[in-house]
């Protein structure tokens, strides 16, 4: 059993550059998450050995882990052992920052209420993969981002926050999603930051 340095521990799941686990980082340092809610990032675990998160989290002195999903024969045995290792953290938050996997309902329950999502879309519009080239195939003046609560159902459950980005003429996939990704990084951490404060 790992030591809780603090009463609330974030832990974080990601699969690959972990753009929106270093948002949320550097806002917990800088928002003194540790001395106004007693929590901060205690641990950020990743199915990809390759992930390239992980190096920033070390840096920043965070606790890392890898479970490659290809060693588990089903994927209710690698979310078993995935909720096995962030449970030695006792979070207060799981926070899934571009984790790549479709978690089973009994991982979703076990964190019922406490699993956090982002979504490059306004739900419920655009659920899946390919978000950004759907909007601007389906003509919409307007994408962005949503934070919310994860339930069983993909990319649904309780919306936590939004960020509205307009659909510019001439933009690509690419383009919108790099500006969709900066509001990203802005909402994500105060989000967090609500739940902590208990609003």
């Amino acid at each position: 059993m790992s030591k809780n340095l603090c009463k609330n521990p974030i832990v974080i799941l990601i699969s690959g550059g972990g753009s929106n686990m270093a948002a949320i980082v550097r806002a917990a340092q800088t928002g003194r998450w540790r001395e106004r809610f007693d929590a901060e990032v205690s641990a950020v675990i990743s199915n990809r050995a390759d992930a390239g998160g992980l190096a920033f989290a070390r840096e920043q002195g965070i606790v890392t882990a890898v479970l490659n999903h290809r060693d588990y024969a089903t994927r209710e045995a690698f979310d078993a052992a995935l909720a096995a290792q962030i449970d030695l953290y006792q979070p207060a938050l799981v926070v899934l920052a571009g984790f790549m996997r479709i978690l089973t309902p009994d991982f979703v329950a076990r964190y019922a209420g406490r699993l956090l999502n982002i979504h490059p879309s306004l739900l419920p519009a655009f659920p899946g993969l390919h978000t950004h080239q759907r909007a601007i195939d389906a003509g919409c003046c307007f994408a962005g981002a949503t934070v919310h609560q994860v339930t069983a159902q993909l990319d649904h459950g309780p919306i936590l926050k939004q960020a509205v980005v307009p659909v510019l003429p001439g933009d690509t996939a690419h383009t919108l999603a790099a500006r969709v990704l900066t509001q990203e990084h802005r909402i994500y951490p105060q989000a967090i930051e609500d739940h902590l404060r208990g609003v």
